[in-house]
């Protein structure tokens, strides 16, 4: 048994959820589809897929058989790739993940010319806050920022930006300007739910903490952003999350002479196994927006 065609076979029926339906994407007939799995099933020894009336259902092994089948197929193609030096062709499907708001300002208008790029290439973005399984939900580059918690993960740091208080034009012209960190206390605050109300700043070696009133808490860079243009009140966030009201003057930063530490912007890969080309090639155009003003 060809080892490599019957693990693509498999991951095909799984992803198509049934015979047939794996037969039309590999140009098969559907008895040939189903011979391959039933020796597959024979040379485990383990039952893969559920029958039933409703199609089919992997197992529980099935389940582990297959995301180890589909990352075993997409380095063998990576292999084939690098050995033909077709780096820079890029083809296939791309599964990226990112931060909604961060994708919506600097990734998303700049995928047109990343597609153009690489004509044969697909690509699937994933948006969400939350830190996801890469694995588990078939991601092949995250975009992710801030401090990385697990040091085994594999990453590469793409840039960073400053962190500010920030607010509008139109919450400061009616709640005054802060001018020192303790003056957050009488302000209004947009507060970060996966983060403490307690903003921490330095200057020549001095370190204040304030805790600040936040009246709304939200659980998305999204809602945060919203509600610093609705007027609200201040926010800590990077010089990224309002780039365009920065660069027209709607939103300002505060405190100027005090620090907060920087944002950093990794793209993280899954690990144990190798970034694809894909995956790496992305990352370089990300890289590369972001230093040049993206």
């Amino acid at each position: 048994m060809d080892r490599l065609l019957a693990m693509t076979v498999f991951v095909r029926v799984v992803e198509a959820g049934s015979f047939s339906g794996a037969a039309r994407v590999l140009e098969v007939g559907q008895p040939a589809v189903s011979k391959t799995v039933a020796q597959l099933e024979h040379r485990l020894g383990v039952k893969l897929l559920l029958r039933s009336t409703h199609g089919l259902t992997p197992t529980e092994a099935g389940l582990r058989f297959y995301e180890r089948a589909r990352v075993a197929i997409q380095e063998a193609d990576e292999a084939e790739l690098t050995a033909r030096g077709a780096g820079t062709g890029l083809s296939g499907r791309l599964r990226i993940s990112a931060a909604p708001t961060f994708a919506r300002l600097h990734v998303i208008p700049h995928l047109p010319r990343f597609l153009a790029l690489n004509p044969d290439l697909e690509v699937d973005v994933v948006l969400d806050d939350r830190t996801i399984d890469l694995i588990a939900e078939g991601i092949d580059v995250s975009l992710r920022m801030g401090t990385l918690a697990d040091s085994g993960i594999v990453a590469r740091k793409l840039a960073s930006s400053p962190r500010s208080v920030l607010a509008t034009t139109g919450y400061l012209a009616r709640a005054g300007v802060p001018n020192v960190p303790a003056d957050l206390a009488d302000h209004e605050t947009i507060v970060f739910s996966q983060l403490s109300n307690v903003w921490n700043f330095s200057r020549d070696g001095t370190e204040v903490s304030v805790l600040v009133r936040g009246r709304t808490r939200f659980s998305a860079a999204e809602g945060i952003r919203a509600a610093v243009l609705a007027d609200m009140g201040l926010a800590i966030a990077s010089d990224w999350m309002f780039a365009p009201e920065l660069a027209d003057g709607r939103v300002l930063r505060l405190l100027e002479n005090w620090s907060l530490p920087d944002i950093d912007l990794w793209a993280v890969f899954p690990t144990g196994r190798l970034a694809t080309t894909k995956a790496r090639s992305f990352a370089e155009f990300v890289e590369d927006v972001m230093q040049n003003g993206g």
